[in-house]
């Protein structure tokens, strides 16, 4: 059983994969000066390309936690979470209110996925 660690860190690696499971290190936005939707596109996108990059897509994601600094922006980033997730693919999922770790980020994810040839 190997495990694969890409874009390794000091303190976390990017991508873990372990038995066609792959799991996203939590994901910020590109641009945190953004509001909250923008905010929430790109960090998708990043999740996205590290998907991709892991052979796996939203379409496999088994799971998601989402933290918000502000409960406030529930509605708005739900708005961009449900035009991301492909029709029939929802994961299990958690949406809570927490501190970031830079005042300026709105939104954090942290995502697991079936690989696709799984």
């Amino acid at each position: 059983m190997t495990i694969e660690r890409l874009h390794i860190g000091e303190r976390m690696s990017r991508i873990v994969k372990h038995n066609g499971i792959v799991y996203l290190s939590g994901q910020v936005p590109k641009d945190a000066s953004k509001n909250i939707t923008e905010q929430t596109i790109t960090m998708l996108d990043k999740v996205d390309e590290l998907l991709l990059e892991a052979g796996s897509s939203r379409e496999h994601v088994l799971s998601a936690t989402i933290f918000l600094k502000t409960m406030n922006d529930f509605s708005a980033m739900n708005a961009v979470w449900d035009a991301w997730v492909p029709e029939g693919h929802a994961p299990a999922r958690t949406c809570i209110e927490g501190a970031m770790a830079r005042n300026e980020l709105l939104v954090e994810i942290s995502v697991i996925a079936a690989e696709r040839n799984t």
